[in-house]
């Protein structure tokens, strides 16, 4: 990151002067939200921008998949979340001349996005081109607390003159018109790339009504395909000693309150303007203009200093229980702390609606949730933020019919999730690399398991999450087949692994080793349910026809899993063939052939041993209690040389699994990159919105990696592996009815009880009962092993049982040669 531009704050964003060249990876690094709704950071202006962006979490469009060859069973009905209404838009006239950043002459400016009260402000001072000096202070919030709300200001000052000022608030539908300055194809970049969203070509926002009032004006929506309705209102306040007049007025598509002023040197305007949106699944906009209504009384009631203060004690409580500190890091504790914020405003008032991979800070594959938000931002959740969990996992509940019907259209018992989706239909139109990813069903279940033994919520695991691992595990007992060769294994076929560059396998690994887990923990979560509530039991199984000996035959099938490995490299091999095909050899592909995926044809990525992202490497994180170290050793350096990185979540992955095995300056620089993935756009496609599932890898490489805490089977233990050069890292955490400290240091690891009931940890295999007395300090001998060979980024010869050799290389590039060769 640029630092003078971009000077360390270790609570805030800052950005010290504006540029246009980056202006996409500015509007999602300073965009605010709540979960449910988010505002892109667009400068209130409307100008310069790339990307125009307010999005409500669920609130889609949906259109019929083409394929160019059909075949039964494939996705039918895509899913794309919509632009809603834009409500930012503050525009700024002083002599008629508008504030534009790329040409004003500014005297001072600032923007940050502040994590201790979740505001998003901007400071500047601009000289005119006639000379006056104006000072123009904007604010936006949107509300943790009130989940339809937002709250805007702008406070504008003349220092040197007199002038006339226009303030001209809107409501603009953006989705379906051509922006106000450019071409609406304009914001799209140049090049295909399946990670963006594809565009509508007919309209999307259907008007079904507006209506002003001399303050408030509500305009109201309905999607033309998927039904869904919404309505935006804005309120307005001023506040200055000024001589005014006001005007507004609404139409279909853009509703305006126009402030004029007179404004005399030294005597500020301050205009407040509160907007709330409101969606339904199929409400009239009707009654959603009611509920907008409501939510603006209520704010005009109580006053927005009101909101702003209940905004900063809801962000203190997040931050008691969220916060990690690495002491004598400001640049890191920066980048920490806005990782930790995107969970937040992905998560806070998702309410059962999902996390979708860009939360709502963009529309990068087209808001669609994936099995990510599980794996990645669960954990976190569970330990900080129950309530949130809780939500994302309701979430999977409120869809169980529809992936049980999905399982049937498949020819598969149970229930089997879409691997992408936003209202539970599978919106993946690419099979191979999509919904062969069965795994979804195992990564919830672990989502499920992860969270009940975070919080001791047996509540929800004997009623939801009980119905969840039934029918996962029904569906991987159906799915998978028994064959006879010397002894009785249990395999699944077919399937893709998280690795997307090798697709439609006999015995991923980490599909095998996950659905392992969620068979037994479907058995024990029904054995569990039987002893401690028979009657409750009884009406379960009645409800799910759960059949006698499907438990017995789940524990059957997890216990004869197939296991991949190679007893010559003493490694699990990725799938049962992938020691089949050739290396791709990183080390010689040209920077711009990557990612491969935008650069090379499926099926040249299929044949080759390449990862878009950890795969195995992931697998010995979520189940590291069925791996020795020394096999995660040597599964780690063997394939190191072959992960391509291509995915935002591969990063923080292979940190942890680094770190645990003595690789501590690769756990170092895999932490790092997946810390400034976006801060640095390191994928070059931060534009399209936050990696979410990444920010949520942060807190997992230093709880899991950096401080070495695993949870298997519900209880914590740590084997801690600080950097050198920290000399402390500090992580509050709940387990089930306690709130914990943790401080690691070099010499020693440090829990404390800071409210709730006494717990137990295991510290390098010794127990230890933390109770409200003292905190527990355990002497620390070291930071676990640390390697000193370097694992070489060309992969080595390799030679298979039949004595065959695996080459390494790159497909050849011909019009590269042709090029060459003139």
């Amino acid at each position: 990151m640029d630092r003078q531009r971009f000077p360390v704050d270790e609570w805030r964003l800052v950005e010290a002067f504006p540029s246009d060249a980056d202006v996409g990876v500015t509007e999602t690094l300073f965009a605010v939200g709540n979960g449910y709704l988010g505002m892109r950071g667009n400068p209130p202006e409307g100008r310069p921008t790339l990307s125009h962006g307010t999005f409500v979490n669920g609130f889609h469009e949906t259109w019929e998949i083409h394929h160019a060859e059909q075949a039964y069973g494939f996705a039918h009905t895509g899913q794309t979340i919509v632009n809603a209404p834009d409500s930012k838009v503050m525009k700024l006239y002083v002599d008629d001349e508008p504030l534009l950043l790329s040409t004003a002459d500014l005297v001072e400016y600032e923007r940050s996005l502040d994590f201790r009260d979740g505001v998003a402000r901007r400071h500047l001072v601009w000289r005119t081109p006639s000379g006056k000096v104006v000072r123009v202070d904007t604010s936006l919030m949107i509300s943790f607390t009130e989940r339809h709300l937002a709250v805007m200001t702008i406070e504008v000052t003349m220092l040197a003159g007199d002038a006339p000022v226009v303030i001209s608030s809107q409501i603009l539908n953006r989705q379906d018109g051509a922006d106000e300055y450019q071409d609406r194809d304009a914001m799209a970049e140049k090049g295909w790339d399946p990670r963006r969203a594809g565009s509508f070509e007919a309209r999307v926002l259907e008007p079904q009504g507006n209506w002003h009032s001399d303050r408030r004006m509500i305009l109201g929506y309905r999607c033309a395909r998927s039904g869904m309705t919404i309505a935006v209102g804005a309120d307005h306040g001023i506040d200055t000693d000024n001589t005014f007049e006001e005007l507004i007025d609404t139409e279909q598509d853009l509703g305006k309150k126009v402030y004029r002023v007179d404004a005399t040197e030294g005597r500020p305007i301050r205009i407040t303007k509160s907007v709330a949106y409101h969606t339904s699944r199929g409400v009239p906009t009707r009654e959603l203009f009611d509920r907008c209504r409501r939510t603006l009384d209520r704010v005009r009631r109580d006053g927005t200093a009101h909101q702003f203060r209940l905004q900063s004690e809801w962000i203190d409580k997040y931050w008691l229980n969220a916060d990690v500190e690495v002491e004598g890091e400001p640049e890191l504790q920066q980048a920490i702390r806005w990782n930790l914020f995107q969970i937040a405003q992905a998560s806070a008032r998702a309410d059962q609606l999902g996390v979708p991979a860009k939360g709502v800070t963009g529309s990068g594959y087209e808001g669609h949730c994936f099995w990510d938000t599980e794996i990645y931002v669960v954990p976190f959740l569970a330990y900080t933020f129950p309530v949130a969990a809780k939500n994302l996992l309701r979430f999977r509940v409120n869809l169980l019919d529809r992936a049980r019907e999905r399982a049937r259209e498949l020819a598969q018992r149970g229930a089997l999730f879409p691997w992408r989706t936003i209202n539970g239909l599978e919106a993946s139109a690419y099979y191979a690399a999509g919904t062969a990813q069965y795994h979804i069903d195992a990564d919830i279940a672990y989502a499920v398991a992860r969270y009940c033994d975070a919080t001791g919520d047996t509540a929800f695991q004997r009623r939801d999450g009980a119905e969840i691992l039934v029918e996962t595990a029904r569906m991987w007992a159906d799915l998978g087949f028994w064959r006879v060769d010397g002894s009785r294994t249990f395999h699944i076929h077919g399937v893709t692994g998280p690795d997307e560059y090798t697709t439609v396998v006999n015995n991923n690994l980490f599909t095998n080793v996950m659905a392992r887990f969620n068979l037994e923990r479907a058995a024990a979560a029904v054995r569990e349910l039987r002893q401690a509530d028979p009657t409750a039991y009884a009406r379960f199984s009645s409800r799910l026809r759960l059949e006698e000996g499907e438990v017995e035959e789940w524990e059957e099938c997890a216990a004869a899993m197939a296991i991949p490995f190679d007893e010559g490299l003493g490694i699990h091999p990725q799938d049962e063939n992938f020691l089949d095909r050739e290396m791709w050899d990183l080390s010689v592909t040209p920077p711009d052939k990557r990612p491969l995926l935008l650069n090379y044809h499926p099926l040249v990525i299929y044949r080759f041993q390449v990862l878009k992202q950890a795969d195995v490497v992931l697998a010995m994180l979520l189940q590291g209690n069925r791996f020795s170290l020394e096999e995660k050793r040597r599964n780690f350096e063997y394939y190191d040389p072959i992960t391509t990185g291509d995915s935002s979540l591969s990063a923080v992955v292979q940190s942890i699994i680094a770190a645990e095995v003595g690789h501590h300056r690769m756990a170092m620089h895999y932490f790092r990159s997946g810390l400034f993935v976006d801060l640095a756009d390191l994928h070059r496609n931060t534009s399209d919105g936050v990696h979410i599932a990444s920010a949520g890898g942060v807190w997992n490489a230093l709880v899991y990696g950096f401080a070495g805490m695993r949870d298997h089977g519900g209880g914590l233990t740590f084997d801690p592996r600080l950097p050198e050069s920290w000399p402390r890292l500090t992580f509050r955490m709940r387990l089930r009815d306690s709130k914990i400290r943790v401080d690691l240091e070099q010499e020693a690891i440090t829990f404390t009880l800071v409210d709730g009931d006494p717990f137990t940890v295991g510290v390098r295999g010794t127990s230890h009962d933390v109770g409200p007395d003292a905190p527990v300090r355990v002497a620390l001998d070291g930071q676990g092993p640390r390697l000193t060979h370097v694992v070489p980024r060309v992969p080595s010869p390799i030679v298979r049982d039949d004595g065959t050799v695996v080459t390494a290389g790159v497909p050849t590039d011909f019009a590269l040669l042709d090029e060459e060769s003139g």
